[in-house]
């Protein structure tokens, strides 16, 4: 068979070039070009999706800023590798932000790729999403009309007597309910107790006589 050699700059190499790059940003998959060190030269549509941006933007981004790696060792292996011109593919399981803000967490496959085996290689980088992790919400602070009123009776410099007569509970009534606020705040005192309340929002700053 006759061997066909293509020049660069050719007519026949634009075209193919132009093949290549049409069929890169129609594969499905996530893919990038990266140079040795990890910075995107090309990015196809799938993969900035990922990122919640576009191809243009993520050029010159660090793959592994984007997609953080789970073990920091895998990455220092493969760049000793890479230094020694080892042309094995290379994985790294890593993890990133979903544009929706769920985590998701996958694996990125680096193959060396250059036309020679002096040349330095560049990376062809694919991601495998394996699953995702639904962002955290957090629920709403609650606190009983009873709990709320001592709160401010505590701020306003009231003690627990008088929090007891303006609640119309007992002493121990009201300590019981400080009690378990402080369980579930983790305050180990009541101004601590207080500052709690106002940082969550169950007491309103700035206001005076305190009030939730």
């Amino acid at each position: 068979m006759r061997e066909v050699r293509v020049e660069d700059g050719s007519p026949e190499a634009v075209v193919w070039r132009n093949r290549a790059l049409t069929l890169f940003d129609r594969v499905a998959v996530p893919v990038a070009v990266c140079d040795v060190y990890g910075a995107v030269l090309l990015a196809n549509p799938a993969l900035a999706a990922e990122c919640g941006t576009t191809p243009g933007r993520l050029r010159g981004r660090d793959v592994l800023e984007l997609f953080r790696p789970q073990q920091a060792g895998q990455v220092e292996r493969i760049a000793e590798a890479l230094r020694l011109r080892h042309r094995s593919r290379y994985q790294v399981s890593v993890r990133w932000e979903a544009p929706g803000g769920a985590e998701r967490f996958g694996e990125l496959t680096a193959d060396p790729v250059s036309d020679s085996v002096q040349d330095t290689p560049a990376l062809l980088v694919m991601l495998r999403v394996q699953g995702e992790r639904e962002p955290l919400v957090e629920e709403p602070v609650r606190v009983t009309p009873v709990e709320a009123r001592i709160l401010a009776l505590l701020a306003g410099g009231a003690t627990t007597a008088k929090a007891a007569k303006e609640t119309g509970l007992t002493t121990d009534g009201v300590t019981y309910h400080l009690r378990r606020l402080s369980a579930r705040w983790e305050a180990s005192n009541r101004t601590e107790l207080v500052a709690r309340a106002y940082a969550l929002g169950v007491l309103t700053p700035g206001v005076w006589p305190p009030g939730a």
